[in-house]
């Protein structure tokens, strides 16, 4: 196909001319430098994300029992609150901004000590179910500050060519903490109760990992992380235009649909373990698969999307996890099983951490990529609230999960069709595709 060069329009990333023999040799020497560069920042991403908000989400059912116990709340009803707490997420695209406005610094800053206001709150709950309900909305809102919003805008402007890469290790702090908390959390949760279980997630949100992130993000380049003057220059396209693009809708709609498979059975993985003849410590061990598959499927995901076509790359995951659902549904027995299944159901979890903020990189630049990934952020996080409460409540009506897991399958289904007709990159000035 023939290309016709037109100059670009404003507002939108201009295109490079194809690299010369000079430059594709140099390539490898521009990756070292990248890394060289830019480790601190990806560093600063996992301790973000390892000891954000997410965590808890990853971990909610081991606080499940207890919660149980202490209120007399059942596990709808606790998925009820937690699911429609995330209604919270839509200041997303209103920290997105102040983001691309004023840096990510102050943005992360307030993320995490809010993080661990929440988590003291948690820890001091009384029966009402609404108290609970505010803790977790308070969660939600530092969702922005200690995800890809922030943290990604840092990492794609210091990586360009191991861009999904660098993005699948700065997403993979969660699953690293997930694997590292669970054991511990649970023994802390165990021998002190719920309660401390909150307050060692507090401790480690705001006392171990924020100052921390501060110092690994010092050297970053002061208009991503203070800028003194709004980015209007810098290259991709506004929210506005980004909002009226198709491939905006679709790479969202696909974010919608994994969260609600796949975030529906992290937060029921424990009582679905029990449910098939595990027992409490050998359910948790669940957990550690799935936070184990969490980071095959980003680093998997990173490596491949730097290398191939990444819309297939996405469709080939979301088809495993979908298979492992369905074998799920089916009830198997025996631990080994179980732990195989989880981890293939996983990836897709893993990977559509690193997809969506690769994505939005990739096909609508860097000059409003923090409101641009804001606004996709609660409308994604709808299907996180989706999976959240269904689960729960097709589990009260039906007795079993297997219902939850098969609308988990068909989830990941369209999830993979969407990514197939995720157009590329169109061509500034045409109508024509790379």
């Amino acid at each position: 196909m023939t290309i016709r060069r037109r100059a670009p329009h404003a507002g939108t990333t201009p295109l490079t001319e194809p690299p010369s023999p000079a430059a594709t040799e140099r390539a490898p020497s521009a990756g070292v430098g990248e890394w060289r560069r830019g480790w601190p920042l990806v560093s600063a991403a996992m301790l973000g994300a390892g000891l954000g908000p997410g965590l808890y989400q990853n971990l909610s059912s081991l606080f499940t029992p207890g919660l149980e116990r202490s209120f007399g709340w059942s596990r709808g009803e606790i998925a009820t609150a937690a699911g429609l707490a995330l209604l919270g997420a839509l200041a997303a695209p209103l920290i997105g901004r102040t983001a691309d406005r004023f840096g990510v610094r102050p943005v992360i800053t307030a993320s995490m000590l809010l993080l661990g206001i929440a988590y003291l709150w948690l820890a001091t709950i009384g029966g009402a179910i609404w108290r609970y309900q505010i803790g977790v909305v308070l969660l939600v809102l530092t969702i922005p500050g200690t995800s890809s919003l922030a943290y990604g805008k840092l990492i794609a402007a210091a990586f360009e060519r191991r861009r999904g890469l660098a993005l699948a290790l700065g997403t993979s702090g969660l699953a690293l903490a997930t694997i590292v908390a669970a054991p511990a959390l649970g023994w802390v949760i165990g021998r002190y109760g719920w309660r401390y279980g909150f307050i060692a997630l507090a401790a480690g949100s705001s006392v171990l990992a924020l100052p921390l992130i501060l110092l690994a993000i010092r050297r970053a380049p002061r208009a991503i992380v203070a800028p003194r003057a709004p980015p209007s220059e810098a290259s991709g396209v506004s929210a506005r235009d980004a909002r009226r693009d198709q491939r905006f809708w679709i790479l969202v709609t696909s974010a919608l649909l994994i969260n609600a498979a796949t975030t529906g059975l992290v937060t029921q993985l424990v009582p679905i373990g029990i449910e098939f003849g595990q027992s409490a410590a050998q359910a948790a061990l669940l957990l550690t698969a799935f936070a184990a598959s969490a980071i095959a499927g980003r680093l998997l995901v990173g490596l491949l999307v730097d290398r191939l076509r990444p819309q297939p790359v996405a469709a080939g995951f979301a088809l495993v996890s979908a298979v492992a659902f369905v074998l799920l549904a089916l009830a198997p027995q025996g631990q080994a099983t179980l732990l195989l299944l989880v981890f293939l159901a996983g990836l897709m979890n893993g990977a559509e951490n690193d997809l969506l903020p690769f994505f939005a990189a990739r096909l609508f630049g860097l000059r409003a990529y923090a409101e641009i990934y804001g606004t996709a952020m609660p409308l994604a996080l709808s299907g996180t609230a989706v999976g959240i409460i269904g689960f729960g409540r097709l589990h009260d009506a039906a007795g079993t999960y297997t219902p939850a897991l098969g609308c988990g399958a068909g989830a990941l289904l369209l999830a993979c069709c969407c990514f197939l007709l995720l157009p590329d990159r169109a061509l500034p000035g045409t109508g024509e595709t790379l």
